[in-house]
């Protein structure tokens, strides 16, 4: 059983040597452990201090391409060096990294494919009111849209069998965090959550510029996710209101019209009509969307068949 514990990092030689020290070197039920850093562009000495704690692979990309697509690379590093469970943290020291064998035993177990480290928010003293509020509120839209029980969905803090690695995607260019676990829901990929604890902050964080920034990225991601995802469901709602509308005025048109004054309301009849026009095309979209949906899902079982082949014949 071999760990490997990848790290993305974006000039971190300030923190990455505390990171690293902190990581276990020895787990029960695991007989090999290896670290792997993501080099999103560095500017710094970042790559030179991991190697000098003793990482053992390194990822680079020449310019920042952000977290999401350094998470995916980390991910592939990891399947191309052999690792059965991948754990992902920060570089920043965030996470307790005792917390890691807490973290697999889920998959060591075969009680889950993924597994999710939940921070205690309402503790955690550097985070701001209006920031612990938005997490949670944030968290309860995860759960809602995939279906889930997971009680901190933007946590990085977590684990993946080499299984449920081979099956992840990510397609946004903000964050992996709330697309993996509406993906994972929506594709019934076992799941579970720990709690961890958290240190002491040692930087800010370098996610979001600002609150405004962070909850309209997060909410474009749910929202792209959930329609990846769930599409006829999410284009049925959205048709509901205007047909609804459109049928009511088309009503009141013909109890009017029936009433012997019609004559004077021709301009409703047009709206109600445009009206139930739009909510059948949403309707039909949706339609569209769920067969592309339906082809994407084939695409991604035919794509997990790939890399299932390619990674064993590295392992």
């Amino acid at each position: 059983m071999k760990l490997i514990i990848q790290i993305p990092c974006y000039n971190e030689a300030e923190t990455l040597d505390v990171t690293i020290n902190d990581l276990p070197r020895h787990i029960e039920g695991v007989d090999e452990i290896e670290y792997l850093i993501i080099n999103d562009g560095s500017g710094d000495d970042t790559v030179e201090v991991a190697r000098r704690a003793g990482v053992h692979h390194v990822v680079s990309f020449a310019s920042n391409k952000g977290l999401a697509k350094g998470f995916m690379a980390g991910l592939d590093g990891c399947l191309r060096n052999g690792a059965d469970v991948i754990v992902n943290t920060d570089a920043d020291n965030q996470y307790c990294a005792e917390d890691i064998e807490t973290l697999i035993r889920p998959i060591l177990e075969g009680r889950a494919d993924i597994v999710i480290g939940a921070r205690p928010i309402d503790d955690t003293e550097h985070f701001s009111w209006i920031k612990k509020k938005l997490q949670h509120f944030g968290s309860w839209v995860v759960r809602k849209a995939s279906k889930t029980d997971i009680p901190d969905a933007p946590s990085g803090f977590r684990a993946y069998s080499r299984d449920a690695a081979m099956r992840i995607n990510v397609v946004n260019d903000y964050t992996y965090t709330l697309e993996t676990i509406v993906q994972a829901g929506r594709e019934r990929i076992p799941m579970a959550w720990v709690p961890i604890r958290t240190n002491p902050e040692l930087r800010p964080s370098r996610l979001f510029k600002s609150m405004l920034g962070y909850v309209k990225k997060s909410i474009l991601t749910i929202l792209r996710a959930y329609m990846m995802y769930n599409p006829l469901t999410f284009f049925s709602i959205l048709s509901v209101p205007p047909t609804l509308i459109g049928l009511a005025i088309g009503i009141r048109f013909l109890f009017l019209f029936f009433d012997g004054d019609g004559g004077g309301h021709n301009q409703s009849l047009i709206l109600a009509c445009t009206l139930i026009i739009l909510g059948f095309l949403t309707f039909v979209i949706g339609l569209l969307a769920d067969l592309i949906s339906s082809n994407r899902r084939i695409l991604q079982d035919t794509q997990y068949h790939v890399r299932r082949m390619e990674y064993e014949r590295l392992k």
